[in-house]
């Protein structure tokens, strides 16, 4: 995961338990960089998770499948807080609000939880917000409500908007497609659009997020004749704005 406030920082998780940072200089190197600027230990099982802080500096959060989310400072290479009984099983995503103050997780028991990391509690908890038995993904979208992405009992794919105040209802529940691949959310918040995209799928579909019924509003679906094997986007400052493009792959 890149750095957002260091264009040379890396950050990478490992099967071998530990958290690395890398500096990435501006030359290009002559060897392959071998030494990361730090190692953070903490897990006993592989790391699978890694995110910056969206607002805060050289503040990292790993989670791995030891069911553990750690929050690092990557300055001191000190543990800052470990949230160790929050969760029973495999925890499949976590994502930041976008100013950090909360998370989002979803795990293996089929919960969506809500954390606040300062208080180390669970503020709001929704079980199974999706039937199916396939892994579920949740972000933050705009004024802190929460998208998910989920399968039905039919095994159809599913797209959900929830609201914190009132978690046991969706706003939006909508069904797409009877594909098995799972469904990777981007958010972009400065436009209010979702993109799902799956590995395994050669399309990509993108829906605008509003506040007024239906909520979750099909844009449009892009299709290449390649399927995805991983997605990343770019920093927005990477698009050609001239071309009025809003966001690249």
């Amino acid at each position: 995961d890149w750095c957002p406030h260091n264009d040379n920082v890396i950050a990478s998780a490992s099967e071998d338990t530990t958290v690395m940072v890398w500096q990435i200089p501006d030359y290009v190197p002559v060897r392959n960089i071998t030494e990361p600027v730090v190692t953070l230990e903490g897990h006993s099982k592989r790391v699978s998770i890694i995110s910056w802080h969206p607002t805060a500096r050289n503040v990292l959060l790993s989670a791995g499948c030891d069911n553990l989310v750690i929050l690092w400072n990557v300055g001191t290479g000190e543990m800052l807080l470990a949230l160790d009984d929050m969760h029973t099983d495999l925890i499949y995503n976590v994502g930041w609000n976008r100013n950090g103050s909360l998370l989002v997780t979803t795990c293996k028991d089929k919960k969506v939880r809500v954390i606040d990391p300062r208080k180390q509690q669970i503020i709001a908890e929704k079980t199974k917000p999706h039937d199916g038995t396939r892994p579920i993904r949740a972000i933050f979208v705009a004024d802190g409500k929460i998208f998910t992405t989920g399968f039905s009992r039919m095994s159809e794919r599913q797209l959900g908007l929830w609201d914190l105040n009132n978690f046991e209802e969706p706003i939006a529940l909508q069904e797409m497609d009877t594909s098995n691949g799972v469904l990777l959310p981007f958010y972009d918040a400065d436009s209010s659009i979702v993109y799902l995209c799956g590995k395994g799928d050669s399309s990509i579909r993108y829906f605008e997020i509003t506040d007024e019924a239906p909520y979750v509003h099909y844009l449009n679906t892009y299709s290449s004749k390649e399927p995805q094997r991983g997605m990343g986007f770019m920093p927005k400052r990477g698009l050609d704005v001239s071309k009025c493009e809003i966001a690249r792959w």
